[in-house]
């Protein structure tokens, strides 16, 4: 029987290579012949695969160990699951980002995996020079969701009831930043937008963060939707 990769085989990345070199990444997913076509492709495009893992367990173990810039984690597998094992990795290493990939694109599973730390949801079967491109802009501090499920995810929380509002000490222009990265803008698109530069984005994104004690921008944008200042 003949294996074929979820993920399609397209033509690499148009990212710069030598960014792309200095990623490196941990493979989270407890089928052995997807892991091996996945690091293939991967190191085709000039990731660093320093690691694999087949349950949650051993991804904390090997992101204690290898230090990772971005994990790569499937959801469903057995012991446990990729959910609380980004839950745990989001908690013990902070540092290193956590990217969702799987087949899955239902809104709980959506929801339970942003809200668990998440950087970033995409779908298997999505072109591999959309999972390298997302795992960069992770590696930066950005986040990815595949389009297929964003929409749908929002239109959920719009039509959920609103969690209390407030901007927890918010200034004028970090609620501007946080509108902006609810409508699923790119830190260099914000800054074309309010005129400033794309480290003064990164810094009102950390002060957004820091007074929402919250983990990363897909988080910030749900309590953005939820709170009703999207």
């Amino acid at each position: 029987m003949t294996t074929h990769s979820p993920i399609a085989d397209t033509p690499a990345a148009t990212l710069d290579e030598a960014e792309r070199a200095a990623v490196r990444v941990l493979l989270v997913d407890d089928h052995a012949v997807f892991r091996a076509g996945l690091r293939e492709l991967l190191d085709l495009h000039g990731l660093d695969v320093v690691g694999e893992a087949d349950d949650g367990d051993a991804a904390l173990e090997l992101v204690q160990e290898t230090a990772p810039d971005v994990v790569v984690m499937d959801l469903d597998m057995p012991g446990v699951s990729g959910v609380e094992a980004t839950r745990r990795i989001s908690a013990a290493a902070p540092a290193t980002r956590v990217i969702v990939l799987s087949a899955s694109d239902e809104d709980n599973d959506v929801m339970e995996a942003i809200l668990a730390g998440a950087s970033g949801y995409l779908l298997k079967r999505v072109p591999v020079e959309e999972l390298v491109a997302g795992i960069s802009r992770a590696a930066d501090g950005e986040s990815t969701v595949s389009p297929a499920i964003a929409g749908k995810v929002l239109r959920r929380l719009r039509e959920s009831t609103p969690a209390p509002s407030g901007a927890s000490g918010l200034t004028d222009r970090e609620l501007q930043v946080l509108r902006l990265i609810a409508d699923g803008k790119g830190n260099s698109q914000i800054a074309a937008q309010l005129h400033i530069s794309p480290k003064t984005v990164k810094n009102h994104i950390s002060n957004i963060l820091m007074k929402l004690q919250i983990e990363n921008r897909i988080q910030a944008a749900v309590y953005a939707v939820r709170s009703g200042i999207a």
